[in-house]
């Protein structure tokens, strides 16, 4: 069995590996764990989303695991510059190659998510209905009818006003919705089975950690 660190963005993304991930990963041998990116002096965990700062994480906690991947999103990177999905992976690796010497770029695969983590969540929209408090008809309708604009949940825009997460919390005007809280209980509900047959991109992901083994 191989130990692979999953490097993550925030909160979220922890307990989503944890929850989901983690059991999944251990019945093809590889005992998966997250950890939430933060700066050298420890002051600043989670966000702050830059391809120098992830590289310099990942270049300390390399050699704490067999491989390392990351699970962060495209839409919180601070200097993505008009690069794409592929560009911004490739480019993270090339500088944690930089920063850590020897390191086996065969090991290290950057993984980024189209668009956002929540964009996942509408593989299955019922499953927001663990989000007891505010779930009516009007909200299921309004995510429904958000889901059906797009050819995949990967295809859910990018933007402050449009990107996953702002439009399910603008779905949810009470405030119920709790991205920490509701996210990984929704993703779980809605299971990796579907969210994979929905999401191609996070599919070829998982398909990688899975054979990694080999």
């Amino acid at each position: 069995m191989i130990r692979v660190c999953i490097v993550c963005e925030g909160a979220t993304e922890v307990e989503f590996v944890k929850s989901c991930l983690v059991p999944h990963l251990l019945n093809h041998g590889v005992n998966a764990y997250p950890s939430i990116v933060q700066a050298p002096s420890g002051r600043h965990r989670g966000g702050r989303v830059t391809v120098d700062r992830l590289a310099r994480f990942i270049s300390h906690e390399y050699h704490a695991a067999d491989r390392l991947t990351t699970l962060v999103d495209y839409y919180g990177f601070q200097d993505a510059e008009g690069r794409t999905r592929n560009e911004l992976e490739r480019d993270i690796l090339d500088c944690v190659v930089r920063y850590a010497a020897g390191v086996d770029p065969r090991f290290v695969r950057p993984y980024v998510q189209m668009h956002e983590f929540e964009g996942l969540l509408f593989s299955d929209v019922e499953q927001f209905q663990y989000v007891l408090d505010g779930w009516d008809a009007d909200v299921r309708q309004t995510l429904i009818n958000i889901r059906e604009q797009f050819q995949t949940p990967e295809d859910i825009n990018n933007s402050r006003q449009t990107a996953p997460s702002k439009r399910i919390l603008a779905s949810f005007p009470d405030g119920s919705y709790s991205k920490t809280e509701h996210g990984p209980v929704i993703a779980d509900a809605i299971g990796l089975t579907t969210i994979r047959q929905q999401c191609p991109q996070f599919d070829g992901w998982i398909t990688m950690l899975e054979e990694w083994t080999k």
